[in-house]
């Protein structure tokens, strides 16, 4: 157990008590609410786990693809080795000119020091914490507190072993936890979900397959994905991607984003312009999206694309979408497929992979507009003082640096297209 005196005790009462009432609120609790409006400015901050632009990547494709209506600008700004102490050094300088509404946080997996808790180390983690959340909130922004994630409990060889740095872990998004529901800030539980997700992976794949990446810490995309999940759950994203109507008797229809181009004896063309989210990779591998997606909710919860079919009159029918085809019972049908969660090879699935390439160049220049240009630009501002020649030089080299970071932005845009495809519905005899 931690260790606390009697006022500290009292305070951890007092803000548990703050996220109970708060969870009370209308019914939802701060990370269940709709959080993204149209237009915002999102921004993903971390330390080396987020710099490896994966799950910020993952995040990005989600409201550019799957949510396109919110028109979402988004940034990541993870630096390798950073603490939240760290981040403050330089919160002015990266996150403030951004003007972001919304702001993620994932720290703690370094400030923990890789060693048992101790109470210092949870001290120094939620004063800078508090800091953070005070500094984002008076530039206008609402801050999603990340908790830390975990380390691989078989591929973690650090000398505190697995179970204790883990423990140690778990005593720090506590503190993000109380902190949240102080604030009333929403809350990404990444560390319990990980915890989870890993238990169930090593069960079914066995020891080998690490969650957290083959040297504990950083995950491959698999673990990566499930961080994109807690995320973009408490963002608070409906998980809606679109309906797809077909009476057999009549006519077909879609839900916003979609359109029926055509319907005729269960064909059924459509163009859509919103993408479900789609995976790739097969088997066991932990570069594979697909690999771990039997051991959370991810389609259930975040990429329903829902077939509902009318009117069947066999008891089956075969379902084509794509090169891909499956037999579902009509009592399935009437109460709604998810065709993202069923065909995993689908006709967006190209289309998503051009997409996403895109979102990664643009990532990839934002770490190094940040770690090399933005921290050289204010040491130079710094050396040259007053000299007014220089400051303007200064200014339309930041002006150039972010027409082409707006260019970057620009062609994972022009890279979303609608998308047409077909589904054939063939009832069997």
């Amino acid at each position: 157990m931690i260790k606390s005196s009697r006022a500290t005790s009292r305070l951890v009462a007092l803000l548990i008590a703050a996220g109970f009432m708060l969870a009370g609120v209308g019914g939802l609790s701060a990370a269940e609410k709709p959080l993204l409006k149209k237009g915002d400015r999102l921004v993903v901050i971390g330390d080396s786990i987020t710099e490896q632009k994966v799950y910020s990547k993952f995040i990005e494709d989600y409201v550019t693809m799957c949510t396109p209506e919110l028109d979402i600008w988004t940034f990541q700004l993870g630096w390798g080795g950073e603490t939240a102490p760290g981040f403050l050094g330089r919160m002015n300088q990266d996150l403030i000119p951004l003007k972001a509404n919304v702001v993620t946080t994932c720290y703690g997996m370094n400030d923990g020091g890789y060693r048992a808790y101790e109470e210092g180390i949870g001290k120094r983690y939620a004063d800078a914490m508090k800091l953070l959340v005070d500094g984002a909130k008076k530039a206008g922004a609402t801050v999603v507190i990340g908790s830390p994630g975990a380390v691989d409990t078989t591929a973690w060889k650090g000398g505190a072993g697995a179970a204790v740095y883990n423990d140690n872990l778990n005593h720090l998004k506590e503190l993000d936890k109380q902190l949240a529901a102080a604030e009333g800030m929403p809350f990404a539980d990444i560390h319990d979900l990980i915890v989870d997700v890993m238990k169930k992976a090593k069960a079914a794949y066995g020891d080998g397959y690490h969650v957290c990446g083959g040297d504990g810490v950083h995950p491959d995309q698999n673990g990566q994905l499930v961080m994109a999940y807690g995320f973009l759950k408490a963002l608070g994203v409906s998980g809606d991607i679109g309906t797809f109507t077909v009476d057999m008797a009549g006519d077909a229809t879609a839900s916003d984003g979609h359109k029926v181009l055509s319907a005729k004896n269960g064909t059924v063309e459509i163009e859509s312009r919103r993408y479900p989210f789609c995976f790739y990779g097969d088997g066991k591998s932990t570069s594979s999206t697909r690999s771990i997606l039997p051991f959370f909710a991810f389609n259930e919860d975040l990429n329903r694309l829902v077939l509902v079919v009318k009117n069947l009159k066999g008891a089956k029918a075969t379902v084509t979408w794509g090169k891909e085809s499956k037999t579902f019972t009509r009592e399935q049908l009437a109460k709604g497929v998810n065709l993202a969660a069923e065909f995993l090879d689908n006709p967006f699935s190209e289309a998503f992979a051009k997409v996403d390439g895109e979102i990664a160049k643009k990532q990839g220049y934002e770490t190094f507009l940040i770690k090399d240009c933005n921290r050289a630009l204010g040491g130079l501002e710094k050396q040259m003082g007053d000299d007014a020649d220089a400051a303007a030089a200064i200014k339309t080299l930041r002006g150039k640096l972010l027409t082409k970071h707006d260019a970057l932005a620009a062609a994972a845009r022009a890279a979303f297209v609608p998308v047409k495809h077909t589904l054939v519905i063939a009832e069997e005899k």
